[in-house]
């Protein structure tokens, strides 16, 4: 950088350090806060000793019960009443007729199984339980 003169009073240069200094701030606050833009619905699932992982070779549709009784397809909330025609409406453009249930462990075992009947009733093929694999080692 060239210090204003006499002769030259004008600086003809473009301070960048500014524009940096502001670029590495956004760049800070965008790697701090993307982890935390996770979507979901937090669910506490029940444990058990032998779980197969989810395969990922086709977009899986979750339904999911959470700790208050709400119902969501993926992450879209549905009431009981609409559950079974929205199914419906999804199964007419899926190739795969395989469903993934969540279910929270304090959910009444009566809602769930309301829940699975509606699923099956819509005209799913395969009906799979989503569960967390167990923490405890197994005993013989």
């Amino acid at each position: 950088m060239r210090l204003p003169s006499k002769n030259n009073p004008l600086v003809s240069d473009i301070n960048v350090t500014p524009f940096v200094d502001v670029m590495l701030v956004l760049l800070i606050i965008f790697m701090v806060t993307a982890p935390m833009m996770v979507q979901g619905v937090d669910v506490s699932l029940p444990e058990t000793r032998n779980s197969n992982q989810l395969s990922s070779e086709e977009d899986q549709l979750v339904v999911t019960i959470d700790k208050d009784n709400q119902i969501r397809i993926n992450d879209y909330a549905v009431g009981f009443d609409s559950l079974k025609e929205k199914l419906e409406k999804i199964f007419e453009n899926r190739h795969s007729r395989a469903v993934f249930l969540k279910a929270d462990k304090r959910i009444a075992y009566g809602r769930v199984v309301e829940v699975m009947s509606a699923i099956k009733g819509a005209g799913a093929e395969k009906l799979g339980m989503v569960t967390r694999p167990s923490e405890k080692p197994e005993t013989p």
